[in-house]
């Protein structure tokens, strides 16, 4: 683990595995909140919607201020309004004045932090780790990422049985003071240089059409756009699936947790690459297509749980993978836009998906719903392999070869 003997990073990655967990145990109870409230999938794809919309809006804004900021300070400033949005709804929650408007108002509050916070974080991989070393980084903030999703909603689960929500809110606030902890002991002087974006007009477009005539992050980010959209809908199926079993708040923190181990057995495998190439990424996006039409089939609660833990290593490995492609083909002057359309596919794209899955599994059901994601993801597999192999020509100049699918993202040299 190369990246865990610099000692910065040792920190940001403590940090950032106790903030993390806390904002799982938010979102279950975010999401269990709204449909005690409502008992509406649709109401859950609307708080998504608020919280995630303002980064499909913003997004690439966002990533144009994280290539002209200094990224620590920025970080620290968007923990603490995080921990105080935290803090507020817990009180309320706990004093039993919540309303189902106050939770869509601090989700759409929450939403414009991330804006910034998103591209910030990380890019902010790059003051870091030298180049050599993100795929590493990236696997580990993966595995911080996916043990609070493990972690997280267990915990959620937990305690909203024994103290409901308004506790698991509480608990997220603590755990920013973590984060801001590991930001505040860092050292200045081991932090990488950062090349600052001067002001300019055309910088957001500037990114989107760099991120298009790119091959590799073009198609990087065709299949997110995809998998997040129409697979990633776990927030939403989650709570439908455990009643549908006839279970309660507890089956829905299983089942985020069943995901969350499936990531943690993945990083166990995945803690050494150095690399990634487009065909690793289709083949993690064929596995999660062909998992999330078998759940669509589950007759019972273990089993679900079984194939959510699959669902789970097939989810880590391809998100690790696009977001090490990205940050490593890209300049270091475009990496906070480049990072930007990430995350505003990757969380930009919730509020639609939300919306789109919960729809269509209140019309039909959440096994429709599953298999909606599923068939397009492997669909969209399909057409990248095709996309691959016609860059891989062009880059060849030989149109009798099939390389594509090992195109590899290499650092570049600057």
């Amino acid at each position: 683990m190369r990246s865990l003997r610099i000692r910065n990073y040792r920190l940001f990655f403590t940090g950032h595995s106790i903030s993390v967990t806390g904002t799982w145990m938010q979102r279950v109870a975010q999401d269990w909140l709204v449909f005690e409230i409502t008992d509406s999938p649709v109401a859950i794809g609307i708080a998504l919607a608020l919280q995630f919309g303002p980064i499909l809006l913003l997004g690439i804004w966002g990533g144009v201020i994280a290539d002209r900021v200094d990224r620590r300070t920025t970080l620290i400033v968007t923990q603490v309004i995080q921990l105080i949005l935290a803090l507020v709804l817990g009180v309320l929650a706990v004093a039993s004045v919540i309303e189902l408007w106050m939770v869509f108002l601090f989700a759409l509050l929450l939403g414009l932090v991330t804006v910034v916070d998103q591209p910030v974080r990380q890019s902010f991989v790059a003051n870091l780790v030298h180049r050599d070393s993100y795929a590493n980084a990236q696997v580990l903030n993966s595995t911080a990422q996916n043990l609070g999703k493990f972690i997280g909603p267990a915990i959620a689960g937990a305690v909203i049985a024994w103290q409901d929500v308004g506790a698991a809110f509480l608990i997220n606030a603590l755990s920013f003071v973590a984060m801001l902890v590991a930001l505040a002991l860092m050292k200045r002087s081991e932090l990488l240089p950062q090349p600052r974006l001067a002001r300019g007009k055309g910088q957001a477009r500037e990114g989107v059409v760099y991120v298009w005539r790119h091959p590799q992050l073009r198609i990087a980010m065709v299949l997110l756009v995809v998998v997040s959209v129409l697979g990633q809908n776990f927030r939403v199926v989650f709570p439908i699936i455990g009643a549908m079993f006839g279970g309660d708040a507890g089956a829905y923190g299983s089942l985020m947790a069943a995901l969350g181990l499936g990531a943690l057995v993945a990083a166990l495998f995945t803690a050494a690459r150095e690399t990634a190439t487009t065909g690793s990424l289709v083949v993690a996006a064929i596995g999660f297509g062909v998992l999330s039409t078998v759940l669509a089939g589950s007759p019972g609660l273990t089993f679900a749980l079984v194939v959510t833990a699959g669902l789970g290593v097939t989810n880590f490995v391809f998100n690790t993978l696009v977001r090490t492609v990205m940050l490593l083909v890209s300049d270091a002057q475009m990496q906070g836009r480049v990072m930007a359309l990430h995350g505003l596919v990757f969380l930009g794209s919730t509020p639609i998906g939300g919306l789109i899955i919960g729809w269509v599994c209140e019309q039909w059901g959440v096994r429709v719903g599953l298999l909606v994601g599923g068939v397009s993801v492997l669909l969209s597999a399909a057409g990248a392999i095709g996309m691959s192999r016609r860059a891989s020509k062009v880059a060849s100049g030989s149109p009798g070869r099939h390389v594509g699918a090992d195109i590899a993202a290499r650092p570049r040299n600057h």
